[in-house]
């Protein structure tokens, strides 16, 4: 029994991320195809790719840009919508843009008594105009989340870690299962 116990617990973390994993994805992709209702499995995904990649492209010609850079001097207009929009376009722009800004790691001290210390990203790294000067901005990730704090602490709370942000980032998100 106890052979078994222990082979069913083994093949449980073989097989479960794989079928949560699977399953999230199928839930997605009928998601879309509820929306719209097409003619096979995945085609409303398979829409919905094809079409972000041609407004990327038309976003990137001379001709186009123009065009997307009066929409988005429009929405900025808007009160409400341009705080919506700059950080939706912020946050996007961290992640998949041409400016990441998640690319410098660091340990953070929050308590130099107790040494105790976490993981994140300096987003600013000068704060002066605002009045806080020899601050830095810190982004501390959650685990396991697609969110976070921002912290701002003493320049000399900061070591930097020599280590990918990409490492640092699926360390962090995993609650420091993986290995960087």
């Amino acid at each position: 029994m106890r052979y078994f116990i222990r082979y069913f617990g083994r093949g449980l973390l073989l097989v479960a991320p794989v079928g949560v994993t699977v399953y999230i994805l199928w839930a997605a992709i009928r998601w879309i195809d509820a929306l719209l209702p097409l003619w096979f499995p995945g085609a409303g995904l398979l829409i919905i790719f094809g079409s972000v990649t041609v407004v990327g492209y038309l976003g990137s010609t001379f001709i186009a840009r123009p065009l997307f850079q009066l929409l988005e001097n429009s929405l900025n207009r808007l009160p409400l919508v341009n705080v919506l929009y700059s950080s939706l376009k912020d946050l996007f722009s961290a992640f998949v843009g041409d400016k990441k800004k998640f690319t410098q790691p660091v340990l953070v001290t929050l308590n130099r008594e107790s040494d105790l210390r976490k993981l994140g990203f300096i987003t600013q790294v000068d704060l002066a105009e605002l009045g806080l000067a020899g601050k830095v901005a810190v982004y501390l990730p959650h685990s396991y989340n697609f969110s976070g704090d921002l912290y701002i602490v003493p320049r000399e709370n900061v070591t930097p870690v020599q280590a990918s942000g990409t490492a640092i980032m699926k360390f962090i998100v995993s609650g420091g299962v993986t290995h960087v």
